[in-house]
C-alpha cells in the first residue's frame, strides 16, 4: 500500500502540531504495510528528498506565501509524479494550493482528506475560494475529521456528513527520543521543576497575549517554546507587562521538549479561535501524565481534555479564568497529580497511535481497492 500525504510544510522546515500529526499517521500505519511519502513546500529544499523513518519526504521549492497559503510552481510537476506512484493521496486541509494542484492534475486516485480545522481569519478571500473549496471536499472519498466535536461544530464539515468519519488523532510515545538527565539538570538548574508549559507555533489564534496578561505579578513561572509570527509582539508585551516569571525559548529540539514536559507542573493551551482545531500539545502533555488547561472554544481541544477531570476547560480571551486554573495546580501538587493521572488514562485509552493507525490503514485498504473515488465512496457508503 502506498499512499501520498500532500500538505505545505513538514520537518525540518517548521515544528508544529499538524506536522506532528501527519508524522504519527506516517508511522502508525507503517506497521501495517504502508509506504508513505510527504510532498511539500520548502524555502531551501536542498536536498530534495530526506529520508526520515516514518516516510520519504519530497520538497517543492516554497515561491510564495499569502494568508498562509505556500504556493510553490514546482509542486505540480511533483506531485503529478508522485500520484503515479501512490495508491491513496491523503490531503490535509486547509491549504487552498493543494485544491488547485489536485484539480489542475486531474487527479483520480482514491483519496481522503483529514479536516484539521476550519478556515478562520480569511473571511475576504474565504469567500473567493468557496467554490474552489467546496468542488475539492466534494471530490473526496472519505473526509475524516479529527474529533467528534469538530465533525458536531464545523459548518463546512455538516454539508459533507456522508462523506465523513472520525478518527482522533494519536500519539506513540516510542517516537519521542528518551529523556536526557544532562538536560534535565540543565532545565532544572535554570527554571526549576514546577513551571507550567507551553509548546507550539507563535500564531495570533494561540492566545498568548491572554496567558501573558495572566502571568503579571503571579506566584508561577511560564515558559513558551516556540517560534512564529507573534514572536517579537508577545514579547514586547511580556517587557511591556515586566514579567520575569515568562520565558521565551525558541525552537526546541525534540530531545529538549520531552525533559521539558517531564519537569512541567502542567501544559497551557489558552487558544481562543477555532483555528486550534485539536491541540497536539494538550494530547503530548496527556501522554505525559500532566494536567491540560484550555479553552472551550468547541473543538478537540474540548474531546482531549475534561475539565474537572484531566485538568481545567475556561472561557477563551479570559486572563482572570486562566490565571485561577494556573493558581489552583501551582497550589495543590496532589490536585495536579490526580488530573495528570486521569489526562494518562485518557490517552491510552483513546489517543493511543495504534488506534489511529488501525483506523487509518483500514481505511487506506478499503478505499484502494476500487479503481475511482465514486466507486470507492459508494462502496464505503454500503460498508457504513
Amino acid at each position: 500500500m502506498k499512499v501520498l500525504h500532500f500538505y505545505r510544510t513538514y520537518f525540518p522546515d517548521t515544528q508544529g502540531g499538524l506536522e506532528e500529526a501527519i508524522r504519527q499517521i506516517c508511522a502508525s500505519t507503517k506497521i501495517h504495510g504502508v509506504e508513505s511519502r510527504i510532498l511539500t513546500l520548502s524555502k531551501n529544499p536542498e536536498p530534495q528528498v530526506i529520508q526520515f523513518p516514518e516516510a520519504d519526504v519530497y520538497r517543492a521549492r516554497l515561491d510564495l506565501d499569502i494568508a498562509s497559503c505556500s504556493m510553490g510552481v514546482e509542486a505540480f510537476s511533483m506531485f503529478k509524479e508522485l500520484e503515479k506512484w501512490a495508491d491513496v493521496v491523503h490531503y490535509h486541509f486547509p491549504w487552498p494550493f493543494a485544491d488547485i494542484v489536485k484539480l489542475w492534475a486531474r487527479s483520480k486516485k482514491p483519496s481522503i482528506l483529514t479536516y484539521h480545522s476550519d478556515i478562520v481569519r480569511q473571511r475576504w478571500l474565504g469567500l473567493l475560494y468557496r467554490p474552489i473549496m467546496n468542488r475539492f471536499l466534494a471530490g473526496m472519498t472519505k473526509i475524516v475529521a479529527t474529533s467528534p466535536n469538530y465533525a458536531e461544530t464545523s459548518p463546512t464539515l455538516r454539508k459533507y456528513k456522508d462523506h465523513l468519519m472520525v478518527i482522533p488523532l494519536g500519539l506513540d510515545e516510542r517516537t519521542y527520543p528518551p529523556v536526557k538527565l544532562e538536560l534535565v539538570n540543565k532545565v532544572t538548574a535554570k527554571y526549576g521543576n514546577d513551571f507550567f508549559l507551553f509548546v507550539g507555533v507563535l500564531r495570533e489564534y494561540k492566545g498568548l497575549k491572554f496567558l501573558l496578561d495572566a502571568c503579571k505579578s503571579a506566584p508561577f513561572t511560564i515558559l513558551i517554546a516556540g517560534k512564529g509570527p507573534q514572536e517579537i509582539l508577545l514579547k514586547d508585551q511580556a517587557y511591556n507587562l515586566v514579567l520575569n516569571n515568562a520565558h521565551f525559548l525558541g525552537y526546541v529540539s525534540d530531545e529538549m521538549k520531552v525533559v521539558l514536559l517531564k519537569l512541567c507542573r502542567g501544559i497551557v493551551l489558552p487558544s481562543y479561535l477555532r483555528s486550534e482545531a485539536f491541540g497536539v500539545a494538550l494530547l503530548e502533555g496527556a501522554m505525559s501524565g500532566k494536567p491540560l488547561i484550555s479553552t472551550e472554544i468547541g473543538t478537540g481541544t474540548s474531546y482531549i481534555n475534561i475539565d474537572g477531570e484531566t485538568g481545567f476547560v475556561v472561557p477563551p480571551e479570559n486572563p482572570v479564568a486562566l490565571r485561577h486554573a494556573l493558581n489552583i495546580l501551582h497550589a495543590n501538587f496532589d490536585t495536579a497529580q490526580w488530573l495528570g493521572s486521569n489526562a494518562r488514562r485518557r490517552y491510552e485509552r483513546y489517543f493511543a497511535a495504534q488506534l489511529m493507525g488501525d483506523a487509518y490503514a483500514n481505511l487506506y485498504g478499503r478505499i484502494a481497492r476500487t479503481s475511482t473515488g465514486k466507486n470507492a465512496d459508494a462502496a464505503l457508503a454500503d460498508s457504513g
